[in-house]
């Protein structure tokens, strides 16, 4: 390497000490914060019907509202009254397991879903689960 200044090189300095532009701070990191709408609902106490009508609601008036996602707490299951009836299944019945199959099976709230996912143990884990909506066309 050689201790002599090219010409060029010193003109590039005059350059920018002369120049009134500011250099960006690299200290300072620009992030954009993405900010995720997110509402969420407890179902504890809903009978399935109640909680069927309810989510459906939900849902929709959630998507007119471009929130991305939802957490719906149903609970586990623990204290469900249908070990009384013989005819009702014990998992089916529940409604971590009812809820998300009546958004499966009805076409027009899944146009609106893009995935329904267990939720992570801060929001409820096992008894709870995400709906990720996609943004609304109207």
């Amino acid at each position: 390497m050689s201790d002599k200044i090219s010409n060029k090189d010193k003109k590039d300095w005059e350059n920018f000490i002369s120049s009134s532009d500011k250099l960006q701070n690299k200290d300072k990191v620009n992030k954009v914060k993405v900010y995720l709408k997110i509402k969420s609902v407890d179902l504890h106490g809903y009978t399935i019907e109640e909680a069927n009508k309810f989510i459906e609601k939900f849902i929709n008036q959630s998507y007119l509202e471009n929130v991305k996602k939802l957490i719906v707490v149903t609970g586990k299951g623990l204290h469900s009254q249908n070990e009384q009836d013989p005819y009702l299944s014990k998992d089916l019945s529940i409604l971590k397991y009812s809820v998300p199959d009546f958004i499966k099976g009805n076409q027009e709230l899944m146009k609106k879903v893009i995935e329904i996912k267990d939720a992570d143990i801060k929001d409820g884990g096992n008894g709870a689960f995400y709906i990720y909506l996609k943004k609304s066309t109207l």
